[in-house]
């Protein structure tokens, strides 16, 4: 139940699509941490001790009530009942050798069956967790990737993709962590035919959370650098020796400073062409370079839509310069989000304007018509499940939120990257 992440038994059927692109890279010579993989059937081996199968089976069909209890009944199962004796040797002898070096951390990764496909990412909806240090944390992981598969945003997601929980599973991936110096995504493909890179200091969950502005390098199809774009990364996040993730302020000489020489961000360019290339379709690709190398983290297909047709737009119209995100263009009132209280307030066909770009705004993206975020890049998350829903998005939007009045008619070019305020305001 437990096979080698960078080994042909990690499959797509056995342990995900993430986790099998992974494998397949590494096959191809393309850098990818080690570690190894629970397969769905030490998911569903758990399910079974737990005795939640059946509750499992009755979520889809369940009102909105009842599915509620049988997925809390579910998520409980899998964190309460005693690990099955044939998973539990197997994954402490695992993490041992992972972990033979001393001050070795892992990072515990969901990989189900039904995530990284073209039409249902899944971006940022199940959990992930950074520097995990002992086995005990490493079982408290595993269980909640398990059980993230249950939570109230994933099983959003999943009815609005028609999926069943019940008839999936989760593997987890568990990988030795990159003592990251920088990392961040890329898109092997945009709407106009460029490469795109984005990176940030530290670790990329804040690149992926959308809690920073990313520096951001365009190159072309032949690997040329077009445009550099430096980014506002005030934070960033790294791994503490004894384990888990710790958020520091990053120095302010640094803040506006590019992460990535010239160099460094062509030659990342062409890992990407090649991670592509291996795919055999556009891809999203994570990484992360240490003080030796860059590595590749993730690699999922990529929605490319084409580039609308140019309109002429009134120069009346004021615009904001953002990062582009989603796909095509949408109008519509603003409605200002400050909190998450505030997203009750969002109504179909809004466009949604506010302050952190995370994945937890998924809830909305299917009655708005647009998205602006003062924060985040076009690798978070939030940029990934706006191009899979075809929804226009600008993030990296400095303060939109004060600039944009509430009710205000807007447009968003999620092409471009900009945002037309077709009302004026006296910011």
């Amino acid at each position: 139940m437990i096979v080698s992440l960078l080994g042909g038994d990690a499959t797509a059927e056995r342990v995900g699509p993430k986790a099998a692109n992974l494998a397949k890279l590494h096959r191809a010579g393309l850098p990818v941490p080690d570690g190894f993989c629970l397969t769905a059937d030490a998911y569903r081996a758990q399910l079974a001790s737990a005795g939640v199968e059946d509750a499992a089976s009755r979520v889809a069909r369940a009102d909105s009530h009842e599915a509620r209890q049988l997925a809390l009944q579910v998520r409980l199962g899998l964190f309460r009942a005693r690990l099955a004796s044939s998973v539990a040797e197997q994954l402490g002898a695992a993490f041992e050798r992972l972990t033979a070096e001393p001050g070795t951390l892992v990072a515990v990764r969901s990989s189900a069956l039904l995530e990284d496909s073209p039409t249902a990412s899944f971006a940022g909806q199940f959990d992930t967790f950074l520097g995990v240090a002992s086995p005990a944390d490493l079982l408290t992981a595993v269980r909640a990737c398990w059980a993230s598969l249950w939570s109230g945003r994933a099983l959003r997601y999943m009815r609005t993709h028609n999926v069943d929980p019940g008839r999936t599973a989760m593997a987890v991936a568990v990988q030795r962590m990159v003592e990251a110096c920088v990392a961040g995504g890329a898109l092997s493909q945009t709407a106009d035919g460029t490469l795109l890179i984005t990176g940030t200091w530290g670790l990329g969950s804040t690149i992926a959370q959308g809690e920073v502005v990313p520096d951001r390098w365009v190159l072309g199809r032949d690997g040329a650098l077009v445009s550099v774009e430096p980014g506002r990364k005030d934070r960033l996040v790294t791994c503490a020796p004894d384990g888990g993730s710790r958020p520091e302020a990053v120095q302010a000489d640094l803040v506006n400073a590019l992460c990535l020489t010239p160099d460094e961000a062509m030659a990342l360019g062409r890992m990407v062409m090649e991670t592509e290339s291996v795919i055999g379709a556009p891809v999203e690709v994570e990484w992360a370079k240490d003080e030796r190398r860059v590595y590749v983290l993730q690699a999922r297909p990529l929605r490319v839509e084409p580039r609308p047709e140019r309109e002429e737009v009134s120069l009346r119209h004021r615009s904001l310069k953002g990062q582009p995100a989603g796909v095509g263009r949408g109008s519509g009132p603003a409605c200002i989000v400050l909190n998450e209280h505030d997203l009750e307030h969002v109504k179909l066909g809004d466009i949604l304007v506010t302050q952190i770009a995370g994945p937890a705004l998924a809830v909305v993206l299917p009655r708005v018509a647009g998205v602006v975020a003062e924060s985040g890049g076009s690798t978070s998350h939030l940029a990934a499940l706006a191009r899979e829903r075809g929804i226009p998005a600008v993030l990296g939007v400095h303060d939109a939120t004060r600039r944009i009045a509430n009710g205000a008619l807007v447009m968003v070019d999620g092409a471009q990257g900009v945002v037309y305020r077709c009302e004026t305001d006296d910011a």
